[in-house]
C-alpha cells in the first residue's frame, strides 16, 4: 500500500464471482478501513465477502440524489429488504425498492462524489453483499441444514433458549 495506490492478489473463486476481473492498472475502487472493536459502529455490518453481481439497470435524477436500478441475481432477492441494508461496491447504502429480481437505491451528492458510484453508468456490472445477518437468520432458521426442509421454527427458537421452557 502506497499513497495512491495498492497491490493484492486475487484468488480464483474471487474473479469468477466478482467485477474484480474486469478490473484494469489504475482503477478507482472503494476502500475502507476494517472495523475496530473499540470504535463506533456506524451503518450495517459489512464483511466484504461479495455474493453476487448486479448491473445497472437505470440511473436517474431524483430531487438532490440519483435513483439507482439494479437487476440482482434471484437467489440474491430473499435477502434484500425494503429499506435494509446493502453493499454494493463496498458501499454500505439503504434499499428503497425490491422486488424478486430488482432493487433501487437512492444516492446522495456526497457519496456519488466520494465513491465509484458517480461514475457508474447503466449496463455496469457492481459487487452486490446481501446484509449478512440475513443470510444468518435463514441458517438458522433451516436448523443448519443446507436444503429447503421445512423446520418447526417454534421447536427450533425453544432449543435455541430464545423461548421459556414449557412453549
Amino acid at each position: 500500500l502506497t499513497p495512491g495506490q495498492f497491490v493484492a492478489d486475487v484468488s480464483n473463486e474471487t474473479l469468477s464471482a466478482t467485477t474484480m476481473g474486469n478490473i484494469k492498472a489504475g482503477s478507482a475502487v472503494n476502500l475502507e478501513c476494517a472495523l475496530q472493536a473499540q470504535t463506533r459502529l456506524g451503518g450495517h455490518m459489512v464483511s466484504g465477502h461479495v455474493d453476487g453481481v448486479a448491473q445497472i439497470t437505470e440511473r436517474k435524477a431524483d430531487a438532490r440524489s440519483v435513483r439507482f436500478i439494479f437487476a440482482m441475481p434471484k437467489e440474491l432477492a430473499r435477502y434484500v429488504a425494503q429499506k435494509g441494508s446493502i453493499c454494493i461496491d463496498g458501499i454500505s447504502l439503504t434499499v428503497n425498492t425490491v422486488d424478486e429480481s430488482s432493487f433501487s437505491v437512492n444516492i446522495v451528492p456526497h457519496t456519488l462524489e466520494m465513491t465509484t458510484l458517480g461514475n457508474r453508468k447503466v449496463g455496469d456490472a457492481v459487487n452486490l453483499e446481501v446484509d449478512v445477518i440475513a443470510r444468518y437468520l435463514e441458517r438458522l432458521m433451516m436448523g443448519g441444514s443446507q436444503t429447503n426442509e421445512v423446520v418447526d421454527y417454534k421447536e427450533l427458537l425453544g432449543k435455541s433458549g430464545f423461548l421459556p421452557k414449557g412453549h
